[in-house]
């Protein structure tokens, strides 16, 4: 397949270059345009453009996958127009080019968070009144609103208006890890490495993760296989805690872990007055730390065919721990 792939210079791109390199001719889209190995070609934004580069001049991909966005600013120091201007701009901009283009299949990236910011009731299923907090989450939604806009629902099964035939998949992963990642677990991996006790250990809370190995085995099946278009949640079979996160991490330093079971509520009562104090500890960031976010990947095996991940959740943890361990030895 001739595959088109938006932001092919980030983590969850160049990873899926080397897992789809060997059978598939890859090019890339993106704001730069550098060199890669596996990669035939990368072409800026305005090449899609047919005023400056006409669709016939490019060439024919059988398959475009949208990972190009504004990832989610933990800081909340992004200004929320340039959310809405690159996650929900540049999908529309992408998805014209689709519609026009001979491609069979497209592949969006959005988010769990366009779901909901919080996950109420066992897990979150894709039957969810979207409900999202915040520009990152309201700017793919709204990304996901223009794509179904454009598609007609007919028994039940959402086709392509005007393009029957090609195949529309929103995919809504949980938190992405792997080699290379630069995310919020790398931050909690360096707290772990300078020793630091984790205070918050009384909370159990379980959350979602998802491998960059299942999920570039989950859109190598997209590609390639019969899937209804649709919307799917991606996530690793088992979800884990915090706590055994940071084991995990301890394990992989060679250290025991130093969790500390402080009462709870005297910790809510910090947070508490953390949030009126302006502290790094306030009552958000407890609830973020500490809640439950489980994610149903129930759907998205049912379509593919498959009873489970091909990789287990603690297995890609430890995988992606351990080039965390890796880099810090070589410094």
């Amino acid at each position: 397949m001739n595959i088109l792939i938006t932001g092919i210079h980030g983590f969850v791109g160049s990873n899926l270059v080397v897992a789809l390199k060997e059978h598939h001719n890859l090019y890339g889209l993106d704001i730069v345009a550098p060199a890669k190995e596996g990669v035939i070609k990368t072409f800026s934004w305005k090449d899609i453009e047919p005023a400056s580069f006409p669709i016939q001049k490019l060439p024919k991909f059988d398959a475009i996958i949208h990972l190009a966005g504004k990832a989610h600013d933990t800081k909340n120091q992004a200004v929320a127009q340039t959310y809405f201007d690159i996650n929900t701009g540049l999908t529309r901009k992408i998805f014209d080019f689709f519609i026009e283009s001979s491609a069979k299949k497209f592949v969006f990236f959005s988010s769990v968070k366009a779901a909901a910011d919080s996950v109420v009731g066992d897990m979150l299923t894709e039957d969810v009144v979207p409900a999202p907090v915040g520009p990152y989450g309201e700017s793919k939604i709204k990304a996901e609103e223009y794509i179904l806009d454009r598609l007609k629902a007919e028994d039940g099964k959402l086709k392509v208006g005007s393009c029957d035939g090609k195949g529309v998949y929103i995919l809504r992963p949980c938190m992405i890890h792997g080699p290379g990642n630069k995310g919020n677990l790398n931050l909690l991996y360096n707290v772990v490495r300078k020793g630091i006790p984790w205070p918050l250990g009384s909370f159990e809370n379980r959350r979602s993760f998802t491998s960059i190995d299942n999920l570039c085995y989950v859109v190598e099946g997209l590609l390639t296989k019969e899937v209804a278009s649709g919307i799917y949640h991606m996530g690793d079979d088992e979800a884990l805690s915090t706590n055994e996160l940071i084991t995990l991490m301890c394990a992989a330093l060679g250290r025991k872990p130093c969790i500390w079971k402080m009462n709870r509520r005297m910790m809510e009562r910090c947070a508490a007055w953390g949030t009126l104090l302006h502290l790094p500890l306030n009552s958000e960031r407890l609830r973020k730390l500490t809640e439950n976010y489980v994610v149903s990947n129930a759907k998205i095996k049912a379509a593919l065919g498959i009873e489970k991940m091909p990789v287990k959740a603690e297995d890609g943890i430890v995988k992606t721990i351990k080039s965390f361990s890796d880099k810090s030895n070589l410094k």
